[in-house]
């Protein structure tokens, strides 16, 4: 039964947003799912960078650690208090169980102590959002509308188109093993370099020949209902544009064991763990031309498989707008790859800023809107659902 809240028919709602769904705590405010108020972030990088990745069962410590602090910081930075606030988002999935959890347990005992509605967000559908929230000043986006979400744990292609005030998604393509993030961090873990991996190998790309080493993707046949490695299940038997970056991250270790630069590799790793932040002297300092070589060539060849698939999927559908999210959204070559090639098929591609590309609250605040809008609200039941798939 949906439970009625006083307030629920202003179309501006003022939403607090919480983000536990993988290594970065982080709460927020937005008003009318376009206006960011607040937005606080606590990042893991050095409880998670001495492994080489996310250990999970850290991750969900430092989140019981930093929900509170921060859901504090964001209403203190938007000078309010928190029964002002007309509801409480949270990511219920997909992600990290235990680090999901946390947050959902956090949202549902907060939005019962305010008396306030409780929504569920999925963090797929925050990262498209953090596009619009950003962009809403350029007017409505036009249908059919694309969106590449492509992050650490998510390669994914969905067609959205409006129902109503909700949104509603369709999976046109997907990753079948890795995700481009997770290969750029795996790459960057092989050779030394640190994590997270992903910033690392786009500064030093710049300094290497992306064409030295010439990698090739295979070219992939569709079956019916491929299933997604996260949150993306196929739903039908239409065209699909789907992803695999597991060969390429082999590619590369076949690479390093042919040249045998193994022991070069292990000296690098030790001189860069005892630096907290290297700068790009320091990196480079630590990278000879071979390795700048390959880790070019592994950029450009991940960027350009991105690109050339996602703009086919544009011409398959006929779509005007693309949206570029995610982690793998901060690439800066990325970026100048769509840049360059999407005006060519009248495609219009949109990034989220840097700082909105990552893991944020504010993009589940921006998301819960339109489910305000529907009355759209989870019961206490709620509980988080790390494979959860994006319709």
């Amino acid at each position: 039964m949906r439970t009625r809240y006083a307030g629920c028919m202003t179309t501006r709602a003022t939403i607090l947003g919480l983000e536990s769904s993988c290594d970065e705590t982080a709460a927020a405010i937005v008003r009318g799912g376009d206006e960011l108020i607040s937005s606080v972030v606590a990042s893991q990088i050095a409880t998670h960078s001495p492994y080489g990745g996310v250990v999970p069962e850290l991750a969900s410590r430092e989140h019981l650690r930093n929900l509170l602090p921060v859901t504090r910081a964001a209403l203190e930075k938007a000078g309010m208090r928190q029964e002002e606030l007309d509801a409480v988002a949270v990511t219920s999935g997909p992600g990290l169980a235990g680090a999901l959890l946390t947050g959902v347990c956090f949202a549902k005992s907060l939005a019962w102590a305010l008396g306030k509605p409780l929504i569920a967000v999925n963090h797929l559908e925050g990262h498209i959002h953090a596009v619009l929230l950003e962009h809403s000043r350029h007017g409505k986006v036009e249908f059919p509308l694309l969106a590449l979400v492509v992050s650490g744990g998510h390669t994914h292609l969905f067609l959205a188109e409006q129902a109503g005030a909700q949104w509603r998604y369709r999976n046109v393509g997907h990753t079948r093993d890795d995700a481009a993030g997770e290969a750029f961090d795996k790459t960057a873990k092989l050779l030394g370099l640190g994590y997270p991996g992903g910033p690392l190998i786009d500064r030093l790309a710049r300094h290497g020949n992306p064409k030295a080493v010439p990698f090739t993707f295979a070219q992939m046949k569709h079956h019916a209902r491929q299933p997604s490695k996260r949150g993306g299940a196929s739903e039908d038997n239409g065209p699909r544009f789907d992803f695999s970056y597991s060969g390429i991250k082999t590619a590369v270790l076949r690479y390093v064991e042919t040249h045998q630069i193994f022991e070069a590799i292990e000296r690098r790793r030790h001189a860069l763990l005892a630096l907290e932040r290297p700068t790009d002297e320091q990196l480079l300092a630590h990278c000879d031309g071979q390795t700048l070589d390959l880790i070019a060539s592994f950029q450009a060849a991940v960027v350009g498989d991105l690109t050339r698939r996602t703009l086919a999927a544009c011409e398959e559908f006929g779509v005007r707008t693309l949206l570029v999210t995610g982690g793998v959204a901060a690439n800066s070559a990325l970026r100048e790859s769509f840049e360059r090639h999407a005006p060519g098929q009248g495609v219009v591609a949109r990034f989220p800023s840097r700082a909105m590309s990552t893991d944020n609250a504010a993009m589940v605040a921006a998301a819960a809107h339109s489910k305000w809008l529907a009355e759209d609200f989870a019961g206490l039941d709620l509980t988080a659902e790390a494979n959860l798939t994006l319709r």
